[in-house]
């Protein structure tokens, strides 16, 4: 099983080889125009064309220009091609095209293209009124975990030596701050939430994604009874935390403008694809790309 930060040259193959195959497969609302961004987060941090302005490692594009009012007037994405190309060379296709603030021409620097460690879209949405997700690290879970296996207040302090006295450091996949058993029971407590919104909330579309390390739970019903503002969403943080006991982050629940990792694209830290899954059951080793196996 790979298990291991990707190369530059892997990242590229999978966004030109077996992204695309998933084209068809994203959900409905990941458009070139939906979402108000993408951003693209970089291993190393890509120069800008302006002097004096500091390198970036973590970008956010909008999908359209608008005017004063807020009013869409040119789309930077006209399809999904286009996000395409922006994620494979985003220097070449920055949608800031030849701003002083759009990445700098790899033509022009030593340093070459750069490639995305990871692909994000915004929650925020042009076409629906709003995107929940519920956010369950598999880090959370393994400290957690930890503090209550060693009861050591001298070590509560120190996240990475009480992992380590824990024995988390040493488990598969070594060196992470989590075990697979950890990301297991993300999984587990992902279809729990899901479970809640369907019958808690009556929710009719939800979807489940394995995030790479750990999950992220949607609720997408777009019926004005599920239109969550920001003290109901605090309400349903205090819910899954207080009453059911999940470990979520109630931060990303709260805020509407926070951006997700892409379904199908590559968490390139672990050599994972996003994916949308249907069962606690899922072999997270099934998410390694073809393109690393060969």
């Amino acid at each position: 099983m790979t298990w291991r930060q990707a190369t530059r040259e892997e990242i590229y193959r999978y966004y030109t080889e077996e992204f695309p195959s998933y084209r068809d497969e994203l959900p409905s609302f990941i458009t070139a125009k939906g979402p108000k961004q993408y951003a693209l987060a970089f291993r190393d941090p890509h120069p800008v064309r302006k002097d004096g302005v500091p390198d970036k490692d973590f970008i956010r594009r909008d999908t359209w220009q608008t005017n004063v009012s807020g009013e869409r007037i040119t789309a930077a994405f006209h399809d999904f091609d286009d996000v395409l190309e922006f994620i494979r060379h985003p220097a070449r296709n920055d949608p800031l095209d030849r701003s002083d603030f759009a990445l700098a021409d790899p033509n022009l620097l030593d340093k070459p293209d750069p490639c995305p460690d990871a692909v994000y879209y915004a929650l925020d949405h042009w076409e629906r009124p709003w995107v929940l997700l519920v956010d369950i690290d598999a880090k959370t879970i393994a400290r957690k975990r930890a503090a209550q296996a060693i009861l050591d207040e001298e070590s509560m302090g120190d996240s990475e030596e009480l992992l380590d006295t824990a024995g988390i450091l040493e488990a598969d996949p070594a060196g992470y701050p989590y075990s697979f058993e950890d990301i297991e029971r993300a999984i587990e407590y992902g279809f729990e939430v899901r479970e809640i919104f369907e019958d808690d909330f009556n929710a009719e579309d939800t979807m489940v994604v394995y995030s790479g390390q750990g999950v992220h739970v949607y609720l997408l019903d777009t019926d004005p009874a599920h239109r969550y503002d920001a003290k109901s969403r605090e309400v349903l943080n205090d819910l899954l935390q207080d009453t059911y006991e999940i470990p979520i982050d109630p931060v990303v629940t709260a805020d509407r403008r926070r951006v997700a990792r892409l379904p199908y694209s590559l968490h390139a830290d672990v050599c994972s694809i996003v994916t949308p899954i249907e069962s606690p059951d899922f072999d997270v080793r099934s998410a390694t790309p073809e393109v690393l196996q060969s």
